[in-house]
């Protein structure tokens, strides 16, 4: 059957590039390049997996609105909806314009939300808009690794107790590697609040751990040895572990600030917590950084993960501030960046120069190229994972 999928980000491609192989997939996008990239067979995000499915799929990507949503069965919306603070809310407007625009050209398609949104959302929109095809589902994907998720998902959660729902979680189901995921089908809110609590408890784990590494830090003690010891109760694991200067990126500081705001009149001290321990971890880097007495700091990658493009709410971009309103000298190296100069600080294209240029240079995430000037490094970085 005929899939439109709207917005050919993270979510949007990896979704398409999953049902390619078995449907005749579109890909609508606003965004003119994007779609030239896609219909060019290169991926306009950094994600190997979806670049080499990409290079070999079929699909085609469009600005019309009209030859996407015509004859189409199925349409999963995955707009972007990023928190906006002044409201306490994600900003849904993007899903409400593709619902309408639906609408207008094919009532009947049978829609399905992959955007994050607030709890109950779906039910509201749908009572609002006396909608009877618009369902919601929750997606669970890594930056750099949305497709790889997709084929191999832990769950696929469908946000309605419903045969159609059953038949769209199956279709997923159909169109992964791994066969074993778990389908569950529960009502919309439900699902709504799953994907806002699965993210805010990985949020809490990085907070956790980081909080963990600054005690180490100020007491000068191995967060090594104790982070490894702590991972050994197997009620605990050792997963998402690894410190950082704080989480970040597309998912958890908006979906934690925003399961936040739904708990407006629930009593909570957790949630709040989390947040407020991100911010504290930034500053508690930034006051060991200065405590070392270096006049320039050399910035290594903006993003917040290796194989990843994505700069939005990386915690380095809090800690380069920091570091900036303190007056220290900042040199960037990122080499997904063609600028010289970006938020008012050089930008080095030359890794060498980068290197003689900085007294301390801070790495998220540990890489080999910097094996030279090992003196230099500043990470908490303990495993060597993202």
């Amino acid at each position: 059957m005929k899939i439109t999928v709207v917005g050919a980000g993270y979510v949007g491609l990896s979704n398409a590039l999953l049902f390619s192989k078995q449907h005749d997939v579109m890909v609508l996008d606003i965004d003119q390049t994007r779609v030239k990239h896609i219909n060019q067979k290169v991926s306009p995000i950094s994600d190997t997996c979806i670049q080499s499915y990409l290079s070999e799929a079929h699909l085609e990507a469009t600005c019309d609105k009209e030859l996407a949503y015509q004859h189409a069965k199925l349409i999963i919306i995955a707009t972007p909806t990023n928190y906006n603070p002044d409201t306490n809310y994600f900003d849904t407007s993007s899903i409400e314009t593709v619902i309408t625009d639906i609408q207008s050209i094919n009532p009947k398609a049978l829609m399905v939300i992959k955007s994050t949104v607030p709890v109950g959302y779906t039910a509201e929109i749908s009572k609002k808009l006396n909608l009877k095809n618009l369902l919601f589902s929750p997606e669970f994907l890594r930056e750099g690794q949305a497709l790889q998720d997709n084929l191999y998902p832990s769950r696929i959660i469908v946000g309605e107790k419903s045969k159609r729902a059953e038949k769209i979680a199956k279709l997923y189901l159909k169109a992964t590697i791994k066969k074993d995921a778990v389908l569950l089908c529960v009502d919309s809110t439900e699902a709504e609040a799953i994907k806002l609590f699965s993210n805010t408890y990985l949020a809490m784990r990085v907070a956790f751990f980081n909080e963990l590494d600054t005690y180490c830090l100020k007491n000068k003690l191995s967060a090594l040895d104790i982070v490894t010891g702590v991972g050994l109760d197997q009620r605990i694991g050792d997963h998402y572990n690894n410190p950082s200067f704080g989480y970040g990126g597309y998912c958890l500081p908006k979906d934690t600030k925003q399961l936040l705001a739904n708990y407006h009149d629930t009593p909570q001290e957790l949630i709040s917590a989390i947040i407020r321990s991100n911010q504290t971890r930034k500053q508690a880097i930034i006051e060991d950084i200065l405590s070392r007495g270096v006049t320039s700091v050399g910035v290594y990658r903006l993003t917040m993960k290796a194989n990843s493009d994505n700069f939005r709410e990386s915690a380095v971009h809090d800690v380069l501030q920091g570091l900036a309103d303190a007056g220290i000298k900042i040199v960037i190296y990122e080499p997904t960046l063609a600028v010289k100069e970006y938020m008012g600080h050089s930008v080095e294209p030359s890794l060498q120069k980068f290197k003689s240029a900085s007294d301390l240079i801070i790495v998220n995430r540990m890489v080999s190229m910097f094996s030279d000037v090992m003196e230099k490094i500043y990470s908490r970085d303990l495993f060597g994972v993202n």
